[in-house]
């Protein structure tokens, strides 16, 4: 598998496990608040009390529902601006150094450069440093 097949994989992975564990944390969140509500209206409100039980279970499943599926794309939404934000950056900096080289940056050499920084990271930290 290529280098940018694996490191796609890997944030596809990434990205994965990132919204699952905050789907099961905004479906806990959704779930308690639903739960509480519906504790607070049947002690509260005579008419919720005369609602049957599957009813009562119906508003509390909406409820994790709904905070499992926005906890989850905000969570995804993060991680994909954050994604982007760093795919930038290393952009911007491959155009930098091939700019410096005399080379056009097309995708071809951000490539290439990108290839030959992953291949050897401790070289090009030392040239930043000068």
């Amino acid at each position: 598998m290529s280098a940018p097949r694996a490191r796609q994989r890997e944030d596809v992975e990434e990205a994965y496990s990132i919204q699952t564990r905050s789907a099961i944390e905004g479906a806990f969140r959704g779930g308690s608040i639903g739960l509480g509500l519906t504790i607070i209206s049947h002690y509260s409100w005579p008419f919720f009390r005369r609602q049957t039980f599957p009813f009562k279970g119906f508003l509390v499943c909406t409820c994790a529902v709904f905070g499992l599926v926005i906890n989850a794309e905000r969570a995804l939404q993060e991680y994909e601006a954050l994604r982007r934000w760093e795919e930038n950056d290393i952009r911007k900096e491959a155009r930098f150094h091939l700019a410096q080289q005399g080379i056009i940056p097309t995708e071809t050499a951000i490539a290439k450069w990108r290839a030959d920084r992953d291949s050897s990271p401790r070289e090009l930290n030392t040239e930043q440093r000068n």
